[in-house]
């Protein structure tokens, strides 16, 4: 059975974890649109000119440019004797582009066969995220829930003061949350008119997250 996924989730969710796990198990691709551009403004195409010319203009990529983008490489991956599916990454983000996906893989016979939703509160998303720390010479990244210095606050290779950038204070990462929240909802309840969209509690350690995904896909197959 070819399997088509997007998964959801606010940062720090896991997205990227159980989405790897996910398609070394089921062989599946992934489809992410910032390497779709970059490769294909790489390539030199006719289309890689037009999205260099729009980026290089500091503009967003339209959406029909995208669209046929994203119809040039599925149409090639889905002609893949070995085609399992794919997962999608960054990739629908407004019910405008949940539409245009829909019709691209109806034009290849291809379908969205689930939007998996990890689920995952804001104060479990800030400690996760906030537990992150640099040193500010080497910049060798610590976790002080999972991987700490041995001195708390000093790097263990060269004595430097960790860190925490910006991106990782808890303030910063409660606005990605809310800013997600009020983005999302729309595409959420959207596939959940659509009958595919599935969600779990995305609370819990990385091994359990990703047991409860493939759960998820295996009653998929089933069906």
């Amino acid at each position: 059975m070819v399997l088509n996924l997007i998964f959801l989730g606010p940062p720090g969710a896991g997205k990227g974890t159980v989405a790897q796990a996910v398609m070394d198990k089921y062989k599946l691709v992934q489809v992410s649109t910032g390497d779709l551009l970059r490769a294909e403004i790489a390539s030199g195409s006719e289309l890689g000119k037009k999205l260099a010319e729009v980026m290089n203009a500091g503009q967003l990529v339209s959406d029909d440019l995208v669209s046929e983008m994203l119809l040039k490489d599925l149409t090639k991956k889905a002609s893949n004797p070995d085609f399992n599916g794919v997962i999608f990454d960054g990739f629908p983000r407004t019910q405008s582009q949940a539409s245009m996906l829909e019709n691209i893989l109806l034009g290849i016979n291809q379908k969205l066969n689930a939007v998996i939703y990890i689920e995952s509160s804001k104060e479990s998303v800030v400690k996760r995220l906030s537990s992150r720390w640099t040193c500010e010479k080497c910049k060798k990244v610590y976790n002080t829930v999972s991987l700490p210095p041995k001195s708390e606050g000093i790097c263990d290779d060269d004595g430097g003061n960790l860190i925490q950038r910006d991106d990782d204070k808890p303030e910063t990462i409660s606005k990605r949350y809310d800013t997600f929240i009020e983005k999302t909802s729309p595409l959420i309840d959207y596939y959940k008119s659509k009958g595919i969209l599935y969600k779990y509690d995305g609370n819990v350690p990385p091994v359990d997250s990703i047991k409860a995904a493939e759960e998820i896909i295996r009653r998929i197959v089933k069906e």
